[in-house]
């Protein structure tokens, strides 16, 4: 398994358009096989901070599921939508493997 997280740097200004954003994400990302684990919005501290986090059994299902949601209307309406509202400026994705228990040490 391989989980994504994405920091958001966001505009504090535009906070609903961007939770507008996280809940068109939500469904698109299982439907190509993933599980969303979730967006994660400004609380305390920062106010331009969001975090989002979801998983695919593998780096080749990620990899796929990226090419097909480029072909993908309701995806495109989704890109189409942060570009129309300027809800957020950047981001920046990493990859992480999960430690789970029963996993057996290396």
């Amino acid at each position: 398994m391989i989980t994504c997280y994405l920091r958001y740097v966001i505009d504090p200004n535009k906070l609903q358009e961007f939770e507008h954003y996280g809940k068109l994400w939500l469904p698109l990302v299982a439907k190509f096989g993933g599980t969303h684990h979730g967006y994660f919005l400004p609380s305390e501290g920062a106010n331009n901070i969001a975090l989002a986090l979801f998983s695919f059994p593998s780096l080749a299902a990620y990899e796929d599921y990226r090419q097909r949601s480029l072909q993908d209307p309701e995806c495109q309406a989704a890109f189409a939508y942060a570009k129309e509202t300027q809800c957020f400026p950047s981001y920046e994705r990493s990859f992480f493997r999960p430690v789970l228990a029963g996993d057996a040490p290396a």
